[in-house]
């Protein structure tokens, strides 16, 4: 038997792909042909993250453990497993869900388990196993929780402090709605009442503040003077005696504030801190302990394994079962050796799928892949959070990423925080050595940052807004030869940041000497720049703001560097890292919602599209023939020739 030179590279390079997974997830062969050239390929990461969990009773007794699950739907339901056999129960969430999940919960003195999300408040009664009261709400989420001394329920909500409250025992439920205004997008992330009924909350991130809120006037106080806020997150705790206490900042390093009946006294806290305890948090509340002694010492959702711990040390093993359809795809792009790789969020892990053997593998891995590029058979991956520059060779061992560890395969090369903290795009220079990250900044900045990265020698220089384009991000970019870049931006800034700027821009940048030869409002009242291409004709086609394809010629003057303008029929996906135009050999195809789009490089208005049977969310990737996309939490192909 003749085995081609070609065939047994491809069995060894698969065979270190094997290893290097090592042990991972491997899906069966589920690839089925569901029309007019689309395949569905697989649920990348078949199972859901929890949105915290807590460990109490049921009106029988039984120790049970409570959790919101999440998976690319959003928090789809509550889960209830019963602490001694491992029996599942699952509540669908009750109202109509659009990817909201919760970010705050608690477990009342009452033994009712509360969430607020998606603009609805709910209340799950443990002893009827029923959902018992739910309310719509001023938008959107609530980022804390707390309960008073009369049993009052109390959730401030992102983006605009929103503020209700619900009596379980007369079902009175108030809604406040906005009590403060602010032209950013608010966290509050701790919240509590003094023995009086005075609420406080304590919000961030592009400057910090704590309300004072009285529920029987609405009258509401600001705390700290404007000359005092900092950029950061502000902090708030009730104290045993009754009263509230205060920080300008979470990590307790600013101005303390003693908050009692509406009265605010400045520097005053007590030199023993009696904090009253509430079992409430944010999206990663773990309360672990039963009422009769025992503890979970495991809950592994992935494994799908509860481990109880006793008052004697003795642990009892538990399987338990949960639906999920998969989670959110984030990235979809070419990898190493020409398979294709992504990432996914909540939970977050990494797949890999290989045209030849079709067969897709998968494993949890550290942060959230937002966008991907590959340099010299290496997989280069820009991460949220803390802006990190990741890189994953396949022919090496998968080593678990971990901090400052240099043999972790994936390794981290560098950290961009704060100029660059949630990445948009990565871009492969044509050095064959530089790496070119950028990104929005750390919440409740304004401007991002670029990071030029050599990874030959690990060297790299970092940029702030300042040097590109002040109070701007680069949203999207593209090589025009080897030494000049064209940089989209938006003006969307970190999360709970200041909008700053009103238009959007393209800029030229000279790669050598990192000067910017130009800046240019291209598409007048745009705030974001989606996606570049550099098309065969040498000419830039461009979305702007997800809904406008321009086609720009960056090399003539502006006054006529705009060759086409109009709009897109059909919806543009939203990714954190754009990639809505998809390169062939010969063609520029564009990933809308509900299909694929073939540019017509001489009638710009003709764009041909091929309605998905399932709606694109992310991608895309070209190989071989064939565009590979995301929708939801599955992967599919398109074939295009």
């Amino acid at each position: 038997m003749n085995i081609s030179s070609g065939k047994i590279q491809r069995i060894v390079i698969y065979f270190f792909i094997l290893v290097c997974f090592y042990p991972f997830t491997l899906h069966a062969n589920v690839a089925k042909d569901i029309g007019s050239g689309f395949h569905f390929l697989g649920v990348a990461a078949p199972i859901s993250t929890n949105r915290g969990y807590v460990a109490t009773v049921d009106g029988q007794g039984n120790n049970v453990v409570l959790s919101w699950l999440n998976d690319y739907r959003g928090g789809y339901e509550l889960l209830k497993i019963d602490a001694t056999t491992g029996k599942t129960e699952e509540y669908p969430t009750p109202f109509s869900l659009e990817e909201g999940r919760p970010f705050a919960s608690i477990l009342s003195s009452r033994n009712k388990y509360y969430v607020h999300f998606e603009s609805h408040f709910v209340e799950f009664d443990i002893n009827k196993n029923e959902f018992s009261f739910v309310c719509k709400t001023t938008p959107k989420t609530a980022m804390s929780m707390t309960e008073d001394d009369n049993g009052v329920i109390w959730s401030a909500t992102y983006p605009d402090s929103g503020l209700v409250s619900y009596n379980p025992t007369t079902q009175e439920f108030r809604d406040f709605g906005s009590v403060y205004y602010a032209n950013w997008k608010q966290y509050p992330r701790y919240i509590a009442a003094d023995d009086k009924g005075w609420i406080y909350f304590a919000i961030g991130k592009a400057a910090c503040q704590i309300i004072a809120f009285n529920p029987e006037t609405t009258q509401t106080i600001p705390v700290i003077p404007e000359f005092e806020r900092e950029r950061g997150m502000a902090y708030v705790y009730r104290d045993r005696n009754g009263k509230v206490y205060g920080n300008t900042l979470e990590d307790k390093s600013g101005h303390w504030y003693e908050l009692y009946n509406g009265e605010i006294l400045k520097d005053e806290y007590p030199s023993v801190v009696r904090e009253k305890k509430y079992i409430a948090g944010r999206q990663g509340l773990n309360y672990k302990h039963f009422p009769d002694g025992k503890r979970i010492s495991e809950l592994d959702f992935e494994k799908r394994r509860l481990n109880i711990k006793d008052d004697l040390g003795a642990v009892r093993e538990l399987d338990f079962r949960y639906e999920s359809q998969g989670a959110y795809i984030m990235s979809v792009g070419l990898g190493p050796k020409g398979t294709i790789c992504g990432g996914t969020t909540h939970p977050k892990y990494f797949f890999n799928y290989d045209p030849e053997t079709k067969q897709l593998t998968s494993r949890s891995c550290q942060g959230q892949w937002n966008t991907l590029a590959v340099q010299k058979d290496k997989l280069f991956i820009g991460s949220y959070i803390k802006g990190q520059l990741m890189e994953w060779d396949p022919l090496k061992e998968w080593n678990p990423t971990k901090q400052n560890q240099l043999d972790g395969n994936p390794f981290i090369d560098h950290e961009c925080s704060p100029d660059i903290y949630r990445p948009y795009r990565l871009l492969v220079h044509a050095d064959g050595k530089t790496i070119i990250m950028a990104g929005s900044p750390d919440y409740g900045y304004t401007g991002g940052g670029l990071l030029f990265w050599n990874s030959d020698s690990g060297t790299f220089q970092q940029l702030d807004h300042r040097q590109i384009v002040p109070n701007h991000s680069t949203r999207s970019l593209v090589s025009l030869d080897k030494n000049m870049i064209l940089g989209g931006t938006t003006i969307t800034p970190g999360t709970g940041g200041v909008t700053k700027a009103e238009n959007a821009v393209l800029y030229l940048m000279d790669f050598s000497t990192k000067e910017i030869l130009w800046r240019r409002n291209v598409i007048s009242g745009s705030e974001d720049y989606s996606d570049l291409c550099l098309a065969q004709n040498g000419l830039v086609y461009g979305i702007a703001d997800r809904s406008i394809f321009f086609v720009y010629n960056p090399f003539a003057a502006e006054s006529n560097a705009l060759i086409f303008k109009g709009k897109i029929g059909m919806p543009i996906p939203y990714q954190q890292g754009q990639r809505i135009f998809v390169k062939s050999p010969d063609d520029v195809y564009m990933l809308c919602k509900n299909g694929i789009g073939k540019i017509d490089s001489q009638n710009y208005k003709n764009i041909e599209f091929k309605t998905s049977p399932e709606p694109i969310t992310a991608g895309g990737a070209y190989f071989k023939g064939r565009i590979y996309f995301a929708g939801g939490a599955s992967l599919y192909s398109y074939v295009v020739e």
